[in-house]
């Protein structure tokens, strides 16, 4: 797979892994080694360490070369205290694969740490987790009784996933509550619809887009044409509980939306490096087409940066409430083995310069749903993008 931008959660160099794995290798076969220092790291001491579980443990068996390469890499990354940087290994990015590909087993939430804190980002149409009643900014204390205040997000998707019929309890906080509460959710195969649309109003085109997966941009194609044929003349464009994926699909589908040439949203390297302008190529096909659109907590990453856009080069109103926050970019690093590594390398901007990052996008106009509105099934939010798509020409 090429590198590609994931933008769901420093540059370590590859060659840093390829040391590990000699020195590893050679250390297991008792002969003497030379390992070249990058920079001013000394690896004595890990060798030192190595060395003293091999021969102190209670049950060698259990310290394998691979293991160790594995946790040394892990290890490595999770001392930069970046939750958005993380080591996959083989096991682990089969299922990363998985879920960009938009079928996995689980409950269907997208999970992520904010205030460092293990956060439901957003609960997929559809899935268990939507329907038990999980929300966007729930904060996940326990996972089968196990404690998910320290845990990374890896090794909570870990606990979380299983087999299809299986179950998991999920001790869950919100801020509404006044105590948490477990809630129990039976595993299943998730599958989830990349967007889907109906007209509302009788002119206006309501398109939900649910993740910006692989599958997208030619679902958006094919969905964006029954529209241009339909009566519908405006565009609520619903991005709620989105939690991302890949920047260049969300450029793809801006330049539905916008001029060729537009700014959709600036990389930004820091340290006075120059920074990347991403910029539309599309058709233009929706431009005259008055738009407002929906966010609330469970919109993230390639969800802000598509409202962000839209907004700052299109004045497009923004309702519901603030968006997560996730504006950092990161680069998935194939490894040989089928392992890689997701490396937080720079910011997402919008095209006036703003930063998304742990800010996120304040609407235009603020709704709130409550938990009466869900039991009742009402929807403010979407009342309120109709009532304002209505006054537009």
């Amino acid at each position: 797979m090429n590198i590609k931008k994931a933008i769901y959660p420093v540059i370590l160099s590859v060659c840093l892994i390829a040391v590990f794995v000699l020195g590893i290798w050679i250390g297991a076969s008792k002969a003497p080694y030379h390992i070249p220092q990058p920079g001013n790291i000394d690896f004595s001491l890990f060798w030192d360490a190595y060395s003293k579980l091999q021969n102190n443990f209670i049950d060698p068996l259990k310290i394998t070369n691979q293991k160790v390469v594995y946790g040394a890499i892990e290890g490595m990354t999770n001392s930069l205290k970046d939750p958005y940087t993380s080591f996959f290994d083989p096991t682990h990015a089969q299922r990363f694969q998985q879920d960009l590909a938009g079928s996995f087993n689980g409950i269907g939430v997208e999970v992520g740490m904010k205030k460092d804190l293990l956060t439901v980002i957003a609960p997929l149409k559809g899935t268990p987790g939507q329907r038990a009643g999980l929300q966007s900014g729930d904060t996940i204390v326990k996972i089968n009784n196990q404690d998910a205040t320290n845990m990374t997000t890896d090794e909570a998707v870990s606990l979380i996933r299983g087999p299809k019929g299986t179950s998991v309890t999920l001790t869950i906080l919100r801020d509404s509550w006044k105590a948490t509460k477990d809630i129990k959710i039976i595993r299943d195969t998730i599958k989830v619809p990349s967007i889907e649309w109906s007209i509302k109003d009788g002119d206006v085109a309501y398109i939900q887009i649910y993740q910006f997966d692989e599958t997208l941009s030619s679902d958006f194609k094919d969905i964006a044409l029954q529209i241009l044929k339909s009566p519908a003349k405006k565009i609520i464009l619903d991005l709620r509980d989105n939690p991302g994926g890949y920047l260049e699909v969300a450029q793809e589908i801006a330049g539905w939306f916008l001029a060729q040439g537009q700014t959709v949203t600036i990389e930004d390297f820091g340290k006075g490096k120059t920074q990347q302008i991403y910029k539309t190529a599309g058709n233009s096909d929706f431009i005259s087409y008055p738009v407002v659109v929906i966010v609330n907590q469970g919109s993230a990453s390639a969800s802000e940066i598509l409202s962000g856009a839209l907004r700052d080069d299109r004045n497009v109103k923004l309702v519901g409430t603030k968006s997560f926050g996730k504006g950092c970019v990161q680069e998935v690093i194939n490894l040989p083995d089928g392992s890689f590594l997701k490396i937080t390398v720079a910011n997402w901007l919008t095209p006036k310069g703003n930063s998304i990052t742990d800010v996120g996008l304040t609407p235009d106009v603020k709704v709130d749903i409550t938990d009466q509105d869900i039991e009742q099934k009402k929807d403010p939010q979407l009342d309120k993008a109709l009532e304002l798509i209505k006054a537009l020409q």
